[in-house]
């Protein structure tokens, strides 16, 4: 088995005595066709993993900011599919950075 993205960054991190940088955004937000350059761009930026939010109808408990990324995801028509297709579109450039998908 081999091991995990996420274990392979963090014991790299580790062994440079450094913290992991792991943003958060909603997949879709501003719109659909975004997603992966906003993926790439976070990478470019210093992101050591990203945490990809999969919009949700009801996300009140994310605050207003979250809420309001997943309302515009939604609105543009990103779907659960799009969401995973959207990933594979950014491991065909990018094959390390790990990347955590969150949901409800």
């Amino acid at each position: 088995m081999t091991e995990s993205r996420i274990k392979t960054r963090l014991e790299a991190l580790h062994a440079a005595g450094r913290k992991a940088l792991i943003p958060y955004v909603v997949a879709g937000d501003p719109n659909p066709q975004m997603t992966v350059p906003v993926m790439h761009a976070l990478v470019d930026a210093g992101a050591d993993v990203i945490e990809l939010g999969m919009p949700f109808s009801d996300p009140f408990a994310d605050g207003p900011v979250n809420q309001r990324g997943a309302e515009r995801a939604i609105a543009g028509g990103m779907t659960l599919p799009k969401v995973l297709d959207a990933v594979a579109e950014f491991r065909i450039q990018d094959g390390e950075t790990p990347v955590v998908l969150m949901g409800y």
